[in-house]
This record gives structure tokens, C-alpha cells and sequence, in this order.
């Protein structure tokens, strides 16, 4: 039997059309690609989360000569959050990168553990994809990874 999943997200053509709160966190993201260490690749990843009291907070991606033992800049970002304010829940999360040709998406493995913190969390987290001036939203990881891993 043929089943259909629907993908519901929001698009900006210019990030200007966001909100000044999604803005502003895209910004923070933008902000934190100066941070990455890109050595080998050259593409520099930010990210930056607000949690549900209005902090935010920034990540950046780090890769190591011994590939594959780099870290993304939403997991370094995420599993800071969960080590030091678990209590706080993520509300949202900007991706950005440099250079920015085009909207920065999570890997598959950072989908993966943004669901997992939407879970440990009980609550959905907004995920804001930018880059070269648009920017799309989606409201859960759920929509990224539609088929996921779970024990």
C-alpha cells in the first residue's frame, strides 16, 4: 500500500521576512560561524539556540585531522545545552554557515539528535535553516527525519 508524508515548513525569501526573534537567532548563528574550526574543509558552520527563559546560546562546528572526529555545530551546541542547563528547555534552533551559498541543513546525524533532545525534552524545537539571504523553518526535527531511529 502507497502512504504520502507531508512536509510542512515556512520559507523566507529574505531574511528580513522573519520574525525579530527568528532574526535575531539567525543572526547569533551567523555571528558563531566566525568561531568554527574548518580547517580541512573551509566551511564554517554556526548555530545558536534561545532557550525557553530567552537565553541564547552559540555553537560552532570543530574538525580534527584525525577525520571523522569533528563535531557539527548543532551537536557541540546541543549536547553543551543538555550538560549545563538541562533544565531549560530548547525553543529554538538557527543554522548558518560561511560560505553561505545556499540554506545551511542538518546532517542526518544532527537530525537524530535533535529529535532525541525534543524527546528527553518533551517538547518540539523550531529549527531555522538560513543561508544566502532566505531562510526555511520547520517546527519539530520530526519533519526533517520522518522515518526515526528509536529504541
Amino acid at each position: 500500500m502507497e502512504r504520502t508524508i507531508e512536509l510542512k515548513y515556512s520559507h523566507a525569501d529574505r531574511l528580513e521576512e522573519l520574525s525579530a526573534e527568528d532574526l535575531q537567532l539567525v543572526k547569533e548563528a551567523e555571528e558563531a560561524t566566525a568561531k568554527a574550526y574548518a580547517k580541512y574543509s573551509g566551511f564554517r558552520v554556526g548555530a545558536a539556540v534561545r532557550l525557553r527563559s530567552g537565553k541564547i546560546l552559540h555553537g560552532a562546528n570543530s574538525e580534527s585531522e584525525v577525520f571523522p572526529s569533528g563535531l557539527c555545530a548543532e551537536r557541540s551546541l546541543l549536547y553543551y545545552v543538555e550538560a549545563n542547563h538541562a533544565d531549560d528547555p530548547v525553543d529554538a534552533l538557527a543554522i548558518a554557515s560561511n560560505p553561505s551559498e545556499r540554506e545551511c541543513y542538518p546532517c542526518g546525524g544532527c537530525r537524530q539528535v535533535i529529535l532525541d533532545v525534543e524527546r528527553r525534552q518533551g517538547s518540539p524545537i523550531r529549527i531555522i535553516m538560513s543561508g544566502n539571504g532566505t531562510a526555511s523553518i520547520v517546527e519539530s526535527a520530526e519533519l526533517l527525519l520522518p522515518f526515526t531511529f528509536k529504541l
